[in-house]
């Protein structure tokens, strides 16, 4: 929590530099047009005095700069805007009220506790997690992992319980420290494969890939990976492949099933 505010702070002051920045511009884009031409008349008069300008032309020069004058006169004062000197006092005041801010919190507030609502929550989750929405499940499953992080059973139903919670990411990394308690668990590298394919947006990388053979190399008949392995293979074009692994899953699934309708037919040869 300190690092949120430190953060908060710092991202105050850089946005009062921003703004004291855009103030300057306007400042130095803002002039007195009324003085400015005046100041043009007198100079005119002066060129005219010292032989450098012509009657005519003075005349023609100074009328035009009196309409000029006279217009901006007409429109009346513009709107005030910050002087120089206001910047600092508008800067000051800004990292008085952080530094006020970041201290009150640092004299009453408890860095680096945590959420006592949430922790709150999860007691109260733990007590029916047959009535719990999927979130609410992984992160009760989170509490039990991490009070028991040698339990594989633990691990694997956080797992499962973070892949349902649609966070791919956190169930491959479940499944990731199942995997170092008990690496000869087919179902866990074909648990592993799904998730990283879910977290690239049904993308089924090298990564995946690799999960998904280890799956099958330990475990022939563990269909999702067949299934995900024959499914990169038919996207690289390789029917051939594709069918071997295929064969064994359309076998395994009722004749009237979708799925193995759905599989024969995409597999080239199958049917229309």
């Amino acid at each position: 929590m300190i690092v949120f505010w430190s953060l908060a702070a710092l991202a105050s002051a850089l946005a009062a530099c921003l703004v004291l920045g855009a103030a300057r511009v306007r400042v130095a884009a803002a002039g007195d047009d009324v003085a400015e031409g005046r100041r043009e008349l007198d100079e005119l008069d002066r060129l005219k005095a010292r032989g450098l300008l012509e009657a005519d032309a003075h005349a023609a020069a100074r009328a035009e700069a009196g309409r000029r004058l006279l217009a901006e006169t007409a429109a009346g004062p513009r709107p005030p805007v910050a002087g120089r000197g206001d910047r600092p006092v508008v800067l000051g005041a800004v990292l008085v009220c952080v530094a006020a801010t970041l201290g009150l919190y640092l004299a009453t507030g408890s860095p680096g506790l945590p959420d006592q609502g949430f922790e709150r929550r999860v007691d109260e989750w733990a007590t029916r997690p047959e009535t719990l929405e999927p979130a609410q499940l992984a992160a009760v499953a989170a509490r039990v992992a991490d009070s028991r992080p040698g339990d594989p059973q633990a691990l694997a139903m956080l797992g499962v319980a973070r892949f349902e919670a649609g966070d791919p990411l956190g169930a491959a990394s479940a499944f990731r420290r199942l995997l170092a308690i008990r690496p000869d668990d087919a179902a866990t590298w074909a648990r592993l494969g799904e998730s990283l394919v879910r977290a690239n947006e049904d993308r089924i990388g090298a990564d995946a890939e690799a999960a998904f053979a280890e799956a099958l190399k330990r475990d022939g008949d563990q269909l999702g990976a067949r299934f995900f392995l024959g499914e990169a293979a038919l996207r690289r074009g390789d029917a051939d492949r594709a069918r071997e692994l295929w064969t064994p899953l359309i076998a395994a699934l009722d004749p009237g099933d979708p799925r193995r309708q759905d599989l024969e037919r995409r597999l080239p040869g199958g049917g229309s």
